[in-house]
């Protein structure tokens, strides 16, 4: 990978997440999300220890084997429930959906109540609960008309009228500052049973490197959005710093945390995150090789990238690619990560568009969502579509 000296970048700058190509949630589960019960406030960080793992190939595959369900409108979250099905979140109608795992079969949930849909916000990221299976609960991250928050709401799956099986949102973390762009909005469950959230600057760079802001930031907090031991500052729950804008969160077989993101005009990253880890924007975009910043493991020029959701399986995290419009794959070392173990391989080059959300589905399966309703893409017959990946 090409180094580059640290670059102060203008402000205000348009977001390249929606630009057009010129091309045609943990491992082990299918959700990403470990079931038992809630660690205590006081676990530690989940990479304290990364035990060493037999390295995945160095050359991959990835193929579609099925189309699960299609006519999807601006498609974003993406969670599974614990039997296997499927729950897809709308940014632009604010709604949850549910699709059967096997038939594609779609069944309206509800709309979340204050969702203020514009530019890139809207209904972001959703998780389900860890403890699901006692607790019912699903977590949304979704911009209002003031700010982005993080709300939980009751899934009542006995419910008998379609579209109205959502509890009224319990709102657990807010303030997190809105933009037109930039408004990050993935939402994770770790090996911790602790939530993450990835947010963006909202075009204004300076939040990035404040730390009394919660943009610009991977959050790290309790269920219930409050601050734990083994953060970096006993009272906040940032939990990392200096990000552009993050989309993708996920993490491999040694709990180690892994985020995707936006670059500006030069480089779009994967990094390896650390807590208290500094990663450099809006003073370094990619590998700047700078004091004090935490360079990436992986960059990509943004016309090829533009990532936004990933997943881990087979010994490697998979990146969607919105303006790339293909799926990357970087094979892990099964070490301490500082350089992915072969270069990062792409697939699906222009076959289905931009790429939102990629979810693991259990061994070498991936559920990949596409994302051409966004009002960025071009649509066509059957979009946006939630794709079964085989992958290896």
């Amino acid at each position: 990978m090409l180094a580059i000296g640290a670059l102060t970048l203008a402000a205000g700058c348009s977001s390249h997440e929606g630009a057009q190509s010129t091309a045609g949630q943990g491992a082990g589960s299918p959700s990403g999300t470990p079931s038992g019960k809630s660690s205590p406030a006081g676990s530690p960080s989940p990479s304290a220890s990364r035990p060493t793992v037999a390295p995945p190939p160095a050359k991959g595959s990835a193929k579609v084997v099925s189309t699960l369900t299609e006519g999807l409108d601006s498609p974003w979250g993406l969670a599974a429930l614990p039997g296997g099905d499927l729950l897809v979140s709308s940014r632009d109608k604010g709604t949850i959906t549910r699709i059967d795992a096997k038939s594609g079969k779609k069944t309206l949930l509800g709309t979340v109540p204050g969702v203020a849909p514009a530019g890139e916000g809207g209904l972001l990221g959703i998780a389900v609960s860890p403890t699901f299976g006692t607790d019912h609960l699903v977590y949304a991250y979704f911009t209002t008309a003031s700010d982005n928050r993080i709300a939980r709401m009751l899934y009542d799956e006995d419910g008998k009228t379609a579209g109205q099986l959502l509890g009224a949102p319990d709102t657990i973390l807010r303030g997190i500052p809105k933009g037109s762009i930039h408004n990050g909005g993935r939402l994770a469950f770790g090996p911790d049973h602790m939530l993450y959230a990835g947010t963006g600057e909202t075009g204004d760079d300076g939040f990035a490197q404040d730390k009394k802001s919660l943009a610009g930031k991977i959050l790290r907090m309790t269920p219930d959005g409050e601050p734990l031991h083994g953060n970096p500052q006993a009272d906040s729950v940032v939990y990392s710093y200096g990000h552009r804008n993050v989309q993708g969160l996920a993490w491999d077989s040694r709990k180690q945390l892994w985020a995707s993101e936006f670059g500006q005009d030069t480089w779009d990253e994967l990094n390896r995150i650390v807590p208290g880890g500094n990663y450099g924007w809006p003073d370094a975009e990619g590998k700047a090789g700078e004091a004090g910043f935490r360079d990436p493991v992986a960059q990509w020029k943004t016309s090829e990238a533009s990532p936004s959701g990933i997943a881990f399986a087979k010994g490697s995290i998979w990146m969607a690619g919105l303006r790339g419009e293909r799926l990357w794959r970087i094979p892990l070392s099964g070490t301490d990560d500082k350089e992915p173990l072969a270069a990062p391989q792409s697939f699906l080059k222009g076959k289905y568009g931009r790429l939102r959300t990629v979810l693991a589905a259990g061994g070498n399966k991936l559920w990949l969502v596409t994302s051409e309703t966004d009002t960025r893409g071009t649509p066509k017959p059957g979009d946006d579509k939630i794709l079964l990946v085989e992958v290896r």
